[in-house]
């Protein structure tokens, strides 16, 4: 089920660094709106109010309702610029939605039952190639999220890009180009044992080994030598 979300955005002016300096430390955000073959609007939102809606995990999936003075306009965040080291967004694109024009976005996943993993359960531990995965559809048909239940996974388990359950009318980017398959299909997750247990397990396979080398290339004992040596001299 989509989520609702909306944006107050104020039209700006002023333009470069020196402008974009005066709104960051008014806590306003610069952004810029454009798509739908209408011209770029540049534009600036409230920090504190960005930042409440950048709490919600569908903010960068779902479509906001942008609201610019009496004009409401439907977008997806296309682009974020965040700050080098400090907790602050410094530019926002948002992109115009048209009802029957396909758009590109990157939707999160949800892993299920990774407590229960029947792979987790062994010792295993759960790698994650993937936490978002890029996908095309028409507005009405973006969905929030996909899932991936990992309840039956073993370890060595891989779930790849054309395992995934998507919704009707959403297509994965990856495949979108043609081509062949494999070429596209990328593990999104697996479950492996703990890099520290491999380790250990391989030194313990050198360690063997080793030591069967070393059982094939000892000598005969002294023993074994002396008795030869006794047998001949009783033979004289």
């Amino acid at each position: 089920m989509a989520v609702e979300m909306k944006l107050t955005a104020e039209k700006r002016e002023d333009t470069g660094k020196g402008a974009s300096r005066r709104l960051r430390r008014a806590k306003a955000v610069p952004g810029i709106v454009y798509g739908a073959g209408k011209d770029a609007e540049m534009v600036q939102v409230s920090a504190f109010e960005l930042a409440r809606l950048m709490e919600q995990e569908a903010f960068y999936s779902q479509i906001i309702d942008l609201h610019i003075g009496r004009n409401k306009q439907q977008t997806v965040v296309k682009d974020l610029q965040r700050h080098p080291y400090k907790d602050r967004i410094l530019h926002i694109d948002f992109q115009r939605v048209k009802a029957g024009e396909k758009l590109q976005v990157g939707l999160p996943i949800h892993f299920l039952n990774e407590d229960k993993c029947k792979g987790v359960k062994a010792g295993g531990v759960i790698r994650r190639d993937m936490i978002e995965v890029a996908i095309i559809a028409l507005p009405k048909d973006l969905p929030e999220y996909l899932e991936i239940d990992l309840l039956n996974l073993d370890v060595g388990d891989t779930v790849h890009l054309s395992e995934l359950s998507v919704p009707e009318g959403v297509e994965l980017e990856a495949f979108s180009h043609g081509g062949d398959l494999h070429d596209h299909d990328q593990p999104v997750v697996s479950i492996v044992m703990p890099r520290v247990q491999v380790e250990e397990d391989e030194e313990a396979a050198e360690a063997a080994e080793e030591e069967a080398a070393e059982k094939e290339e000892a000598p005969e004992s002294p023993e074994e030598e002396g008795g030869d040596e006794s047998g001949e001299k009783g033979g004289e």
